[in-house]
């Protein structure tokens, strides 16, 4: 079978990593895979490291997160390139399954693909934007694409558009379990992921400067980068910061590695839909605590595998570490040996790779799973 990939993004989000987490499934199955994201980051280098063709994609920049009147104007302005682009590359590879990485290339997918391939698309979070729910919800019906939705609250809203949506959690390698000292003197409490108006990392802020009185031994981290042009919000975080005990670790490739040096993770995100930070912090035994949010409570189990907020607010944020923080540690090595469990069970990569691929080989009628073609020659793709 031969899959064309499309991301609309070429940045490393989560959605990224999962694509990256999927390949070797692919590879597993014989599948041919080819690729066409926006020029620039660095998934085009990790995508031809991995030997999958790819092409460049035309692309203006977009903030994450609501789009503002400019960058609606883009997307007007990008979609008919798009559509001509991926119609193209459907000609050259004559691919069998169009998997769609992201809301933002289902218009010029649906518009390119109908009557070539069928559409698998990958849902990571809910669309809040009113005007994007609907092109979204306007591109999966006209289509008839199928829908992989990492989460049941990102699921939901698109049972109305798209026939065939399938719940499929994210899953991640395994960090490796490890027991930790909360009886030292010294705890570090942290979050990890892209420094971005969503993720909370002001909240965060906020809630260890309402806790800071009571727990006056508490260090905190914040590690991640601005990535799709969040860098305003990034300043006004490090205006927060100041005065208070916290180190900043820019982007890092390791997050095992960060996770090993703290004793607590907060999830303050505002939205989400499933958090891969939260399934590897399960399988490192790292404590979690964590706005109830989009397909997080259908994760924790409050008080037995993880501690979620009453509200999403940053003095019920605060009220919860400070009582978490007071545990006997008999309790958090409990709850983290319970995440370890829930983590093996059904988040691992490897669940996560077999139930995406059996769903692509069911979008697909069965002369195009049977059929593949020679890859395209490298001088097809693009520099």
């Amino acid at each position: 079978m031969n899959v064309l990939f499309l991301d609309q993004f070429s940045a490393l989000g989560g959605a990224q990593q999962c694509l990256l987490d999927l390949l070797p499934g692919i590879a597993e199955r014989g599948w041919i895979a080819r690729a066409a994201v926006p020029p620039g980051g660095p998934l085009v280098g990790l995508l031809r490291g991995r030997g999958i063709p790819v092409d460049e994609l035309p692309s203006g920049v977009y903030r994450s997160g609501r789009k503002s009147i400019a960058d609606l104007l883009q997307f007007a302005a990008d979609a008919p390139r798009q559509t001509a682009a991926i119609a193209a590359l459907l000609d050259q590879s004559r691919a069998d399954l169009v998997y769609v990485n992201g809301p933002r290339l289902l218009i010029p997918a649906a518009l390119a693909a109908r009557g070539r391939a069928p559409i698998l698309f990958h849902a990571h979070h809910f669309v809040s934007q009113r005007s994007a729910r609907s092109l979204e919800g306007f591109a999966l019906r006209w289509s008839g694409a199928a829908v992989a939705a990492c989460c049941d609250a990102v699921a939901e809203p698109l049972r109305k558009w798209a026939a065939q949506v399938h719940t499929i959690p994210n899953g991640t390698a395994d960090l490796g379990f490890a027991e930790r000292d909360f009886e030292k003197r010294e705890l570090r409490v942290g979050v990890i992921g892209r420094i971005a108006p969503e993720k909370g990392q002001a909240e965060f802020l906020h809630a260890a400067t309402r806790l800071m009185p009571h727990a006056p031994h508490v260090r905190f981290v914040i590690c991640g980068a601005p990535l799709f042009g969040e860098r305003a919000y990034y300043d006004h975080v490090l205006r927060l910061a100041a005065g208070l005990p916290v180190e900043f670790l820019d982007w890092q490739e390791d997050v095992g590695a960060v996770m090993r040096d703290l004793d607590v993770l907060v999830i303050p995100s505002k939205q989400e839909g499933m958090p891969r930070v939260l399934l590897e912090a399960f399988s490192a035994g790292l404590p979690v605590v964590a706005f109830p949010v989009g397909g997080i409570p259908e994760v924790i189990q409050n008080d037995d595998n993880g501690f979620l907020t009453r509200t999403v607010d940053p003095t019920d944020l605060a009220e919860t570490l400070k009582r978490v923080l007071e545990f006997n540690p008999h309790i958090l090595r409990t709850v983290a040996r319970s995440a370890r469990r829930a983590w093996e069970r059904r988040y691992t990569v490897t669940a996560y790779r077999e139930r995406i691929t059996n769903l692509m080989e069911q979008c697909v009628p069965r002369s195009g799973r049977e059929t593949a073609l020679p890859r395209p020659p490298r001088s097809a793709t693009r520099p």
